[in-house]
């Protein structure tokens, strides 16, 4: 949890103006301000590369999973949460009389007598965030949240001393598997104490007592928005647990002025569109969709191009548009399966003496990293509605430099016809591979056209012990 002293700034909008709750957040960024807060880089440490213990450098693979290359989608997502919060909290100046009423009363029970500001009139909106599972859903969740502290600590307010001194703004749980009201409550109140840093609360016996209690936490500790991750889990029965827990969520807004946020894979948006009043509910702040990138968009080649630099390798790998295709073709643009079987290949290569990544490689890479997603209908669905040309396999970089030390026990790449495939003659081979003294290796350059011209050439080959039938009988 991130707390902050509050620091305010002038709102820009004038109906915003003087409100601490909506001053106390940051001031307004630009959008390539805002994105680079949502990146991470990990640092390349480019001498770890010639580092002489191979396990040193494999190790420095595990910061492939720290890489953050924000797409455009982050931006519209963070601008649709920051909206909701300043029009939630638009309404809710705990300066005004009407604020002050709010607090003191449930909506529901509020005296006839309006305050000199009007009664409360709540202002939440839904947000709804759909994707597949490993499309970077809960990546981009957390470099969006992030950017908001989570609490905000008020003392005075233009030399007026504030009663409420915590802020809390936002708060993240998941989606009880039974659908029940009681166990999201409970989600709820926990993420509240531990957000407030306080004991943690009993909850009360009663659904009715408990919703009471909820609702008066999250008056009293003014929050900004509800997220509520998980939420494919609420499916549809019987018992109607699912249209309980879903018209509690929607009396937050109503009655409340909570901004809710879901996070759902499919089938959570059919859900929502069984009906007109969940889906409109659902959709007011905004309705985003996080598929797979595609092969050409911008998004899948700037994360590309951020973890191809990202090795540890020896060597470089040139990215081609041959690799490109491949890693693209193996992950079906899903951002996780891509990190996964890139910081796989390298793993695979770190310490053979041939440290290159080739289209073969990512694909034994593939088959150990993703060997369970690669047998989903949804990733197979994928590819079939992206096929990529197969083209044939080439090598991709210059040859290594290991400082004239060549290891001799190459891991065996099947399909790589630029490996030795025998990790036994691994040393010899790769030695000849590039060789630029073949002539002068050679002590009768004239064998082979003798044996053509031989009576039996693979005869004349056995008698100057070039070709050996049965090397166990000859090595006996």
């Amino acid at each position: 949890m991130r707390r902050e002293k509050a620091e305010y700034n002038k709102a820009i909008l004038p109906e915003h103006q003087g409100n601490p709750l909506i001053e106390a957040l940051k001031p307004k960024a630009t959008q390539i301000e805002v994105m680079e807060s949502f990146s991470n880089y990990p640092q390349l440490d480019k001498e770890i590369r010639k580092h002489p213990n191979p396990l040193v450098r494999e190790e420095y693979t595990a910061r492939l999973k720290s890489l953050r290359q924000p797409l455009p989608l982050y931006y519209e997502c963070f601008r649709a949460i920051e909206m909701a919060i300043k029009a939630g909290y638009s309404v809710k100046n705990p300066l005004s009389p009407t604020t002050a009423q709010y607090l003191h009363y449930p909506v529901d029970e509020r005296p006839n007598v309006a305050p000199k500001t009007g009664y409360f009139v709540p202002k939440g909106d839904g947000i709804t965030l759909i994707g597949e599972s490993g499309v970077g859903k809960s990546s981009m969740l957390e470099q969006v949240l992030n950017y908001f502290p989570n609490v905000i600590e008020h003392d005075e307010y233009e030399g007026q001393s504030m009663e409420q001194k915590l802020q809390i703004v936002w708060l993240k749980v998941d989606c009880p598997n039974n659908s029940s009201v009681r166990d999201l409550c409970e989600e709820i109140l926990l993420a509240l104490d531990l957000a407030v840093g306080s004991r943690r609360t009993s909850p009360e016996k009663t659904i009715g007592k408990l919703t009471r209690q909820i609702e008066q936490r999250i008056k009293t500790n003014f929050l900004g928005i509800l997220v509520i991750d998980e939420m494919q889990r609420l499916v549809f029965r019987r018992t109607g647990g699912e249209n309980n827990l879903l018209n509690f969520l929607h009396s937050l807004v109503n009655k409340l002025g909570v901004p809710l946020f879901f996070c759902a894979n499919p089938p959570f948006d059919e859900t929502l569109a069984r009906t007109l009043k969940a889906a409109r509910r659902a959709e007011s702040g905004g309705y985003f969709v996080m598929e797979p990138l595609a092969r050409n968009s911008d998004g899948w080649n700037s994360f590309i191009h951020e973890l191809w630099e990202l090795h540890w390798t020896n060597v470089s790998t040139e990215l081609t548009d041959h690799l490109n295709d491949k890693i693209f073709e193996l992950s079906v643009g899903n951002i996780d399966m891509a990190h996964r079987i890139y910081r796989n290949a390298q793993r695979l290569v770190i310490g053979t003496g041939d440290e290159r990544i080739t289209t073969a490689v990512l694909e034994h890479a593939y088959v150990a990293a993703c060997g369970l997603s690669s047998q989903t209908e949804d990733v197979k669905k994928l590819r079939q509605e992206n096929p990529l040309p197969r083209r044939r396999n080439t090598p991709t970089s210059s040859p290594p430099t290991t400082n004239g030390d060549v290891v001799s026990d190459a891991k065996v790449i099947v399909g790589d016809i630029t490996r030795p495939q025998h990790s036994e003659f691994a040393r010899q081979l790769r030695e000849l591979q590039y060789a630029i003294d073949i002539p002068a290796r050679i002590s009768d350059p004239d064998l082979m056209r003798r044996a053509i011209d031989a009576n039996d050439s693979l005869q004349y080959l056995r008698e100057n012990q070039i070709l050996c039938d049965s090397p166990l009988k000859h090595f006996k």
